[in-house]
């Protein structure tokens, strides 16, 4: 998702019909391979903010709006929200983020 929506969309559906390892591999290097658009980064903070929104103090959903501002207009980096997301997962022990290859790259 973080490097392309439609790559993220085939390999959900790949993994769906147990496609062969290997076409699913192959997706997964497509993707990687592709930078990530500004877009494709807001929309896969805002996913993972999903696990925390409603059970996030007042001070994290400040920063929340703060982070995606800031990254919308340049002045923060992707690394910064990646940071956010890690220390809530933490916090709340979200074990399928911490387990999440982005965060365990981040």
């Amino acid at each position: 998702m973080w490097h392309s929506q439609a790559h993220y969309n085939q390999i959900r559906s790949v993994m769906k019909d147990n496609v062969e390892g290997e076409v699913l591999q192959r997706l997964i290097d497509e993707a990687l391979a592709l930078p990530p658009s500004k877009g494709a980064v807001i929309n896969t903070f805002d996913h993972m903010w999903g696990y925390f929104k409603k059970e996030a103090n007042d001070t994290e959903k400040n920063r929340h709006q703060t982070l995606k501002a800031d990254f919308e207009s340049g002045k923060t980096t992707s690394d910064e929200l990646l940071s956010f997301i890690y220390t809530l997962a933490t916090k709340y022990q979200s074990k399928y983020l911490l387990n999440s290859s982005i965060l365990k790259n981040a």
